[in-house]
C-alpha cells in the first residue's frame, strides 16, 4: 500500500511540474495544476489497472537453429569407409539427426504460442496432431524350419518363421494423426473481450465552410469553423467479460460566427465507460476457457512428441534388428554359394574321371545358379534395408561419406532363456497409465467441454450493464455579443481543465442494455453440435484404449509365436549339426558321398539363417510389447529431456 501511495504521488509530481511552464495566456493556477496532475495519473496509472487481468507469458521462442546438418556422431562411427553401428548409437542418430522427430520439436513454442494468443483475449488456431511413422522396410528374411533329409534332386521343406511386423501381427494401424475432434472444429461460442490494453489517440485538424439559410443563427451567411482535436484513452477487456474505456477529449474551435459568445473556445471531458454482460459472456471461468485449453494444448505438445519419439525408437529397433538379420542371412546365402562351388568342382572331377553321370555335372551347375541368385537377392535386400535405415538416422542423406559406406552392425540378436512378461491384465493397465497417445486424447476432450461454456453462453440473451461517468470543461474568449462584467468560462485551455477537474458540469449514467433474441438457432445449433461432438470423443477415446488392449494382447501372442519358432529352429539346427558329423563320419567310412555331405552342409547353413530370422522375429515382438505398454523410452535408457534438447 505505501509502495503504491508513493507511486501516486510521484505521478501527480511529475504532472505538476510538466504542466508549471506553460505561457501566460494559458497557465494554470494552482488548482489547474493540480488537476492537469491528476489528469496525468489518472492515465498513467488505468494502464496497470487495465493490464492487472492480464496473464503473464513470454513470447515463444526457438532455443534451437534450423540445422539440416548431420550430427557430427554419425561420421566419428565411420572406420575404413564402413559404418560400425549398435543399436544404442542407432537410437542417438535418430534422436540427433531424424527429421520426424525434428518437426515434433517445434509442438512446444506452437503451443507456448498458443497460450500466448488466449492470454490476449483470442481464439486458438489448434495444434497439428499429424504423425509420422518410420518406414516398414524389408523386413527380415523368410526361412523355412529345415526338419528333413538330404535327398539328390529334391528340395527340403519346412514351416517358413515369420519375420516381418505384418507377418507377426504386431505393427498395427499407423498412427499418423491423433486428433479425435474430426474434421469438423468446436464452435467458438461466446466472444471473449480483448484482454490486452489498447491506447488510443487521435489528433486532427479539420477546416469547413457552411453556407447558412438563416443568417441570424450565427450572424454570417457562411459559415468558417477551424477545429483542432487532440483525443487520448485506454481500453481493454476484462476475464469478467466486461470492457473498460477512459477517454479524454480535447477540441481548440476558432469561427467566424458574429452571435457565439465565445471565439475561440476550448472544450475538454474525462470520462469512464464500463460495460459489463450480466448473461452472455459473463464470468472469469467462461472467459478465461480458451487459456485454459491452451495451457491442456502446451501439456498435448509435449504427449505428441512423446509420441513421435516413441514411434520412431520402435522403428530404429525394427529398422536395426531387421538389417542384423538381413546381414547374418546375406553371409550364410555366401557360404551356401561357397558349398555349390565346392560340389561343382567335384562333380566335374569325378565326370572327368567317369565315376559320375554327365547329369550330375548338370545338376551342380543349376545349384551353384540357385545359390548365386540367392545371394544376389539377399544382397538386395541388405542393400535396400541399409538405404532406408541410413535415410531414417540422417537429415541428410546426400553426405557421400556416410552413402557411400558400408553398415556394418555390431550388436547381434539373441534371445532370452524366459519371457519377462507381467500378467496380460496388468500390461494392459500400464499401456492406458503410460501411453501418451492415450493421455493426450484424454485432454482433447477436456477441451472440448471446457469449449461447450462458450457455447451454452451463446445461447443466453445479452443484457449488459453499462455505466458512464463524464466531466466536462469549457473556455474560451468572450466576445462582444456577452453582457460586461461576465467572467464564466472566460479564460484558455487550463480554465478548461480546471473546470473539468472540479467537477462542476458532471455526467453520469447507468442502464441495462437488453437484447432477447425470439429464437437464436444459430446458437442452439452449434451448441447442439458441439455437445454430440463431446460425445463423439469420449467413444473414440474408448476405441484407443480397446485399441491399446488389442496391440498389447497382440505383442504377447507374438512374442509366443517367435519364441516357439526360435525353440523350433534351435532344433532344426541341431538335428542338421547331427545330420552332417554323422553323414561326414559315413563320408570317412566310404558309405557316402560328398554329394550329400555338402547338402547336408547347405541345410545347416539354413538352419542357422532360419534361427537369426527366428530371434530377429522376438526382439521386434518384444519392441512391440514395449511400445505398446509406452515403455520402450525406459528400456531402452532414452531420456525425454534430452531427446527434447536433441542429445542421447
Amino acid at each position: 500500500m505505501n509502495k503504491l501511495t508513493s507511486m501516486w504521488r510521484g505521478l501527480q509530481s511529475a504532472g505538476s511540474r510538466l504542466f508549471s511552464t506553460r505561457p501566460a495566456e494559458t497557465s494554470l493556477g494552482a488548482a489547474g495544476r493540480s488537476a492537469c496532475a491528476t489528469t496525468l495519473a489518472i492515465f498513467l496509472a488505468f494502464t496497470p489497472l487495465f493490464a492487472q487481468d492480464q496473464d503473464q507469458h513470454k513470447l515463444p521462442r526457438l532455443n534451437f537453429p534450423v540445422n539440416l546438418q548431420n550430427s557430427q556422431r554419425a561420421h566419428d562411427l565411420i572406420r575404413a569407409g564402413n559404418l560400425y553401428l549398435s543399436l544404442q548409437d542407432a537410437l542417438a542418430l535418430a534422436i540427433e539427426n531424424n527429421l520426424d522427430i525434428e518437426l515434433q520439436r517445434f509442438a512446444f513454442p506452437t503451443g507456448d504460442s498458443e497460450l500466448l494468443r488466449s492470454q490476449g483475449g483470442g481464439t486458438l488456431r489448434g495444434l497439428n496432431f499429424t504423425l509420422a511413422e518410420v518406414p516398414t522396410g524389408v523386413g527380415g528374411p523368410l526361412s523355412p524350419v529345415e526338419t528333413g533329409v538330404a535327398v539328390a534332386g529334391q528340395a527340403a521343406t519346412g514351416v517358413t518363421v515369420a519375420s516381418s511386423a505384418t507377418e507377426l501381427g504386431v505393427l498395427g494401424a499407423p498412427q499418423d494423426n491423433l486428433s479425435i475432434q474430426g474434421t469438423v472444429p468446436q464452435s467458438n461460442g461466446a466472444a471473449v473481450p480483448s484482454f490486452d490494453p489498447a491506447v488510443i489517440g487521435l489528433l486532427n485538424f479539420t477546416h469547413q465552410s457552411t453556407p447558412e439559410t438563416d443568417i441570424q443563427s450565427y450572424g454570417t451567411n457562411a459559415l468558417v469553423t477551424n477545429t483542432t482535436t487532440a483525443n487520448g484513452g485506454i481500453s481493454s477487456g476484462f476475464s469478467t467479460g466486461g470492457t473498460a474505456s477512459l477517454t479524454f477529449n480535447n477540441a481548440h474551435t476558432n469561427w467566424n460566427a458574429t452571435t457565439s459568445g465565445f471565439n475561440p473556445f476550448n472544450g475538454s471531458s474525462l470520462g469512464l465507460t464500463v460495460t459489463q454482460p450480466l448473461l452472455r459472456g459473463f464470468g472469469n471461468a467462461l472467459n478465461r476457457r480458451f487459456i485454459r485449453i491452451a495451457s491442456n494444448e502446451r501439456k498435448i505438445s509435449g504427449l505428441l512428441f512423446q509420441q513421435q519419439l516413441i514411434n520412431t525408437i520402435y522403428g530404429v529397433v525394427r529398422l536395426y534388428t531387421d538389417y542384423v538379420a538381413l546381414y547374418e542371412d546375406e553371409k550364410v546365402k555366401q557360404e551356401t554359394l561357397t558349398l555349390a562351388e565346392k560340389l561343382l568342382a567335384d562333380t566335374q572331377a569325378q565326370v572327368e574321371i567317369g565315376t559320375l553321370a554327365v547329369i550330375e555335372l548338370t545338376r551342380a551347375n543349376a545349384q551353384v545358379a540357385s545359390a548365386e541368385l540367392a545371394l544376389i537377392n539377399a544382397r538386395g535386400l541388405r542393400e535396400e534395408e541399409e538405404a532406408i535405415v541410413k535415410s531414417v538416422l540422417t537429415r541428410r542423406n546426400d553426405d557421400p561419406e556416410i552413402r557411400n559406406a558400408r553398415l556394418i552392425p555390431t550388436d547381434t540378436l539373441s534371445v532370452p532363456e524366459l519371457d519377462e512378461l507381467r500378467p496380460i491384465q496388468d500390461s494392459m493397465a500400464d499401456a492406458l497409465n503410460n501411453r501418451p497417445d492415450l493421455a493426450q486424447a484424454q485432454l482433447q476432450v477436456q477441451n472440448s467441454q471446457i469449449g461447450l461454456a462458450g457455447s451454452r453462453s451463446a445461447t443466453l440473451p445479452e443484457v449488459d450493464l453499462v455505466g458512464v461517468v463524464q466531466n466536462n470543461g469549457l473556455a474560451g474568449t468572450t466576445s462582444p455579443t456577452l453582457p460586461n462584467g461576465y467572467s464564466g468560462f472566460t479564460g484558455g485551455y487550463g480554465t478548461a481543465l480546471e473546470e473539468l477537474f472540479a467537477r462542476n458540469y458532471p455526467t453520469y449514467g447507468v442502464g441495462l442494455q437488453v437484447t432477447l433474441p425470439i429464437h437464436n438457432r444459430v446458437a442452439e445449433a452449434d451448441l447442439a453440435r458441439d455437445e454430440i461432438q463431446v460425445k463423439q470423443q469420449q467413444v473414440r477415446v474408448a476405441q484407443l484404449q480397446n485399441q491399446a488392449r488389442l496391440e498389447v494382447e497382440d505383442a504377447v501372442i507374438a512374442m509366443r509365436r517367435a519364441r516357439a519358432s526360435y525353440q523350433a529352429a534351435v532344433q532344426a539346427r541341431r538335428l542338421q549339426q547331427e545330420s552332417l558329423e554323422a553323414e561326414q563320419a559315413k563320408f570317412e567310412i566310404g558309405t557316402s558321398t560328398s554329394f550329400f555331405v555338402i547338402q547336408y552342409q547347405s541345410l545347416l547353413a539354413q538352419a542357422k539363417s532360419t534361427e537369426i530370422a527366428a530371434q530377429s522375429s522376438y526382439v521386434k515382438a518384444r519392441a512391440a510389447l514395449q511400445r505398446a505398454t509406452g515403455s520402450i523410452l525406459d528400456r531402452n535408457h532414452i531420456s525425454l529431456d534430452n531427446a527434447i534438447k536433441g542429445k542421447m
